[in-house]
């Protein structure tokens, strides 16, 4: 086997589990209160993949853990039906069940009604992130939140579920009672280290004795990764005193109380694969309980090393499961080459959970809305398609309809495929977005998708080629504004530099009216290259079109190079040496001197020439992503996928 580690089972408690592949918890926005018929469909789709351990999303023990919408909650003996449903959809493939137990204490940052919340932690010690003071517990409150982990325990317990895991990583509740300078009690609950581990003692006890049988797991940050958090050393020493009292731990890093720590929730592609892996290795090195570590496991290679080498026992592949459910099967087939990586872009996972939307993923579509795509309907009517463009958009459409059943013909202008994505590689930090095309080529070469290159489509092509329906994907151009002010003898675009032809002085301004990836990997870029780099955003903050760990990630790396940010900045115009902006909130004039270059990231606006053509000659057509408008390629994807099962 190409795996040996990675598919050999493990015991935890006395829960034996299959492989050591697991979707950790997280929060997919699919359900409110209980498990419904989409968060059920979600699970089921990765147990019926392979995974051989699902950590199902937070479960709030107390009415004063309620931080964000659509939490699950288990406290009442009504809800173990509805978490009954979803557990026996996982049993079905054999796939083993835990649920995460969960209390924010101040790292919360709204209420469900929208209200400013009344937080409580350990102590009166502010959250710097969402800038919360929080209010000491009492004992009486302590002692209720510490029932809560036992009741929702008990009732998961009776609902079918095999264990359960104590989320106190990223600075939660947990997290806080573990942590001095969170933890300044001088009570049973805080002082000296042995008090400052009573909270989690007395949440692990009384889950033993209301859910006997339950495996029961404790979720740490390896490395809290900010200057007040606990460190590696600290959690290590954690983790050795109460090795005995848990079946396994679940290792992960960073943290939600400042915006650098809180990057590691979710860490964006700038950041190195499987990178907690050396902590979770110092922790196993001490503790005889299995260690799970998650942390950018994107393929099952990476785990198999981890584990091979003794750095953990159970890697968390969240991501790339939600990416490709089946990647399990396919890496047990020796199919290492069909899996769809990700790419860890963040956009449509949590992402779209940051926005409150239910969870998905920008190259697979179905992801999260397994009810609504549950599978692809083979067509009764196979027709000729071709696909004008070969960007992610053409990409996706081509195999989506190939698959189905029809001939289809991608045709594109260029020699490679792969469209705006080509140009997001380029970029520091975002190599691994070229993935997604790697990924659609061959799953068109799977799917018995015609390539023709270097052929830009007309009306005399379709002529030619008589397909039955067109898809218009032919995406988007750079967009230079029209300024009677702008001198362009120094002035180039992102596309000239990025593709090398462009001549660069050693003092730039880039002129960002996006507010996206572009500017930021430009100027990352640029600086790398021992240019003085100046960044104008038409915006608040840099990146703010960003999700936000990915902004705070990508932000603190131009710092570190020395770029200079300048927020609400509209470009007016340049001559010789200067570019003139105007600050978005007064209309004052903001001066860029001793300028070499300008480069403009001013958007892209769509090419729509073909489909402008087609109007009025009777050919069945539909156009998609940015030839329509440019957005990114979360909605090109959607848009090719949708379009393609309805041909």
């Amino acid at each position: 086997m190409q795996f040996p580690h990675l598919f050999s089972p493990i015991t935890l408690g006395a829960t034996t589990v299959k492989n050591r592949i697991v979707s950790t918890g997280h929060h997919t926005y699919l359900a409110d209160g209980v498990p419904g018929d989409a968060l059920i469909a979600y699970h089921r789709a990765r147990a019926e993949g392979g995974a051989g351990l699902i950590v199902s999303e937070i479960v709030a023990v107390h009415e004063t853990a309620g931080f964000a919408s659509q939490l699950l909650n288990a406290s009442s003996p009504d809800t173990i039906g509805a978490f009954a449903q979803l557990a026996q959809a996982c049993h079905e493939y054999d796939c083993k069940l835990f649920a995460q137990l969960f209390h924010p204490g101040r790292e919360i940052l709204s209420t469900k009604s929208g209200f400013a919340p009344i937080a409580y932690a350990p102590s009166a010690v502010p959250n710097e992130r969402f800038h919360i003071m929080p209010k000491p517990m009492s004992v009486a409150l302590i002692e209720d939140i510490i029932d809560g982990f036992g009741r929702n325990a008990a009732h998961l317990l009776a609902a079918g579920f095999d264990g359960v895991e104590i989320v106190g990583s990223h600075g939660y509740l947990p997290a806080q009672f573990l942590n001095p300078n969170v933890n300044q009690r001088d009570d049973a609950y805080g002082g000296d280290f042995g008090r400052r581990l009573t909270f989690v003692r007395q949440c692990i006890e009384t889950i033993r004795q209301r859910a006997d049988g339950l495996c029961v797991g404790l979720r740490l940050s390896a490395d809290d990764l900010e200057p007040n958090g606990l460190n590696n050393d600290s959690i290590v020493r954690i983790c050795a005193e109460l090795d005995d009292e848990v079946d396994y731990f679940s290792v992960v890093a960073g943290s939600s109380a400042t915006l650098g720590a809180s990057v590691h929730i979710t860490a964006p592609m700038g950041v190195e694969a499987a990178y907690v892996a050396p902590m979770s290795a110092t922790i196993c090195a001490r503790v005889n309980s299995p260690v799970l570590v998650t942390g950018r496991i994107n393929q099952p290679q990476e785990a198999e090393q981890i584990i091979a080498t003794g750095q953990a026992d159970l890697c968390g592949m969240t991501r790339a499961l939600i990416c490709d459910p089946q990647m399990p099967q396919k890496a047990r087939a020796e199919q290492s080459d069909d899996i769809r990586a990700c790419i860890a872009c963040n956009q449509s996972c949590i992402g779209r959970a940051h926005k409150g939307l239910g969870i998905s993923c920008i190259q697979n579509p179905q992801s999260g809305r397994e009810t609504q795509f549950p599978s692809l309907i083979p067509t009764t009517r196979k027709k000729r398609v071709l696909i004008a463009g070969g960007g992610p958009a053409g990409m996706k459409a081509a195999v989506i309809a190939a698959q189905r059943g029809h001939r289809v013909t991608l045709c594109e202008k260029n020699t490679q495929l792969g469209g705006q994505a080509l140009l997001a590689q380029r970029l520091p930090g975002r190599e691994e977005f070229g993935g997604i095309v790697t990924n659609l080529l061959r799953e068109m070469d799977h799917a018995g998708v015609a390539v023709e290159r270097n052929c830009p489509v007309t009306l005399n092509t379709l002529r030619e080629k008589n397909p039955d329906t067109v898809v218009v994907a032919t995406g988007a151009q750079h967009y230079a504004p029209d300024l009677e002010a702008l001198d362009t003898s120094r002035t180039c675009s992102i596309d000239d530099v990025l593709w090398g032809n462009a001549k660069v002085g050693a003092s730039v301004v880039i002129a960002d009216w996006k507010a996206d990836w572009i500017g930021l990997g430009l100027a990352e870029k640029l600086a790398s290259e021992g240019r003085h780099v100046r960044l104008y955003v038409n915006a608040a903050l840099a990146g703010e079109a960003l999700q936000l760990y990915t902004r705070n990630h990508y932000v603190g790396r131009l710092r570190k190079r020395g770029v200079e940010v300048i927020t609400h900045a509209r470009l007016f115009g340049s001559d010789e040496n200067t570019v003139y902006f105007q600050d978005t909130l007064s209309d004052e004039p903001i001066l860029a001197e001793d300028v070499d270059t300008l480069v403009l990231a001013m958007g892209r606006q769509p090419v729509c020439e073909l489909e402008n053509a087609l109007a009025g000659e009777g050919i069945d057509y539909a156009a998609i992503g940015d030839c329509v408008i440019a957005r990114s390629a979360e909605e090109a994807v959607y848009e090719a996928f949708e379009t393609a099962i309805g041909i």
